[in-house]
Order: structure tokens, then C-alpha cells, then sequence
């Protein structure tokens, strides 16, 4: 059925309808497609895989905790350094295997420029695992 307006010469064209049978017919020739096809995707083919027997490494690696404060001092696993003496420690740090963290602890106060040429003498040794350590914050 078509709709239309009350007029008579409206009647006289044809009215365009789809035709949804051929529609119908290739939804049901794709469902028994895919009905014949299902059970075929469940089929699993059976083989022996190897198996590997591993061990868990629970070695850790050591931390070594660099602290810096705002006036400028270098403390080394909470031992008090000169900054000489860093490139030689980094170095001995990162022959280590396996290589330990740099836990890199900074004051508030601390320049960042001071804090970056820390890191950047870490890079230079060789320490690939550096981390900072701050404060959570009080709310």
C-alpha cells in the first residue's frame, strides 16, 4: 500500500513499492551458509607442544638511594659524599650485575638544573634504572 493524497489523477500513476522478496531470500540462503558453516570453526586440530620447565629468578636488584638537598650536598645510601666523587660511584654502580635502582631523592627547594646533572652523570655511567622517590600528600 501506498500512501497518498485524496486527489483523483494520483490514483492514475503507479505507486513505487520495494519488492522485498529477493531481500528475503538471500538473508535465508546467508543464514543456512552460515548454520552449515558453524560447526566447522569449533573444529580444532590436536597437537603436542613442547613443554619448558623455568625457574623464577628471585634475585633483586639492590637500590642505592642518592639524596640531594637544597644547599647543595650529595648523599650516597644516606652516607655524605663529594660530587667528585659521583662519576666513580656511578660507574662502579652500573658494572653491578644486576644493575642496581637510583632511587633519586631531591629536596622541594632543590634546583632542577642540579637534579638533571645528577641524571645526566647517571646516564653517562651507564645506570638505565632511575627512580624518584617523593612524599605522598596530606589531605
Amino acid at each position: 500500500m501506498a500512501f497518498g493524497g485524496f486527489d483523483r489523477h494520483e490514483v492514475d500513476r503507479p505507486t513505487p513499492e520495494i519488492n522485498m522478496v529477493p531481500l528475503i531470500d538471500v538473508m535465508l540462503v546467508l543464514l543456512i551458509i552460515f548454520i552449515v558453516t558453524a560447526p566447522l570453526l569449533t573444529h580444532a586440530i590436536k597437537i603436542q607442544l613442547p613443554t619448558a620447565s623455568n625457574q623464577v629468578n628471585l634475585e633483586k636488584p639492590e637500590t642505592v638511594t642518592l639524596s640531594l638537598n637544597a644547599a647543595g650536598a650529595v648523599f650516597w645510601n644516606d652516607k655524605p659524599v663529594e660530587e667528585a666523587q659521583l662519576p666513580a660511584l656511578f660507574a662502579e654502580a652500573a658494572a653491578h650485575k644486576p644493575q642496581p635502582e637510583l632511587h633519586l631523592r631531591a629536596e622541594k627547594t632543590t634546583e632542577y638544573q642540579r637534579v638533571a646533572e645528577v641524571m645526566a652523570m647517571s646516564q653517562r655511567a651507564g645506570l638505565t634504572r632511575v627512580g624518584f622517590i617523593t612524599e605522598p600528600l596530606h589531605r
